[in-house]
């Protein structure tokens, strides 16, 4: 494992064909995603401007991701019935297609033969691994980065076989 771990930007803009993003925390607790999640708890109402201050930045980023020809795919393996935290993900993921990104929701019961890896990752170009870690409140807990082959194998075999299980997202419906 490598110390430096590079910002999405720098790991976006490094990728030449594909960016593939597992997710399987049922909620987080990102600091900055507090008050957006907070307002959508109270509000029902989520901000799905893909220029405010709080979206603009990714949108940026995914864009010019796939304007150079790379694949940006998201699955996102959910309990059902799914929690607030995935009920305000689904309410914001419009935003991430608009950008670019391709995003399917797994359940968890669907995935329960499926080898897959203790953390949430990217993985770019099925070669460099971005571990994303996280505290037991869902908090950040930093990233770690590898290039271990096997680990890199390990990571794109489960998620090609969560992407194939996965429902696309305007065909995945929140009860």
């Amino acid at each position: 494992m490598s110390q430096k771990v590079p910002s999405f930007a720098e790991l976006l803009d490094g990728a030449q064909q594909t960016a593939c993003h597992l997710e399987m925390h049922d909620a987080y607790g990102v600091d900055s995603e507090a008050d957006d999640f907070a307002r959508w708890k109270a509000t029902g109402q989520r901000d799905i401007d893909p220029g405010s201050p709080y979206w603009g930045p990714w949108v940026d980023l995914i864009r010019r991701t796939v304007t150079r020809g790379v694949v940006v795919r998201r699955v996102r393996i959910v309990s059902e019935p799914v929690s607030d935290y995935i009920r305000y993900e689904h309410a914001g993921t419009p935003v991430n297609l608009g950008a670019g990104e391709q995003v399917r929701w797994l359940p968890r019961r669907r995935a329960s033969d499926v080898a897959l890896p203790g953390n949430d990752f990217w993985l770019i170009d099925a070669r460099l691994i971005r571990w994303n870690h996280f505290t037991g409140n869902g908090a950040s807990a930093g990233g770690e980065m590898s290039d271990d082959p096997a680990t890199a194998k390990l990571c794109a075999d489960a998620f090609e076989v969560v992407w194939e299980r996965a429902v696309p997202h305007e065909n995945y419906t929140i009860n």
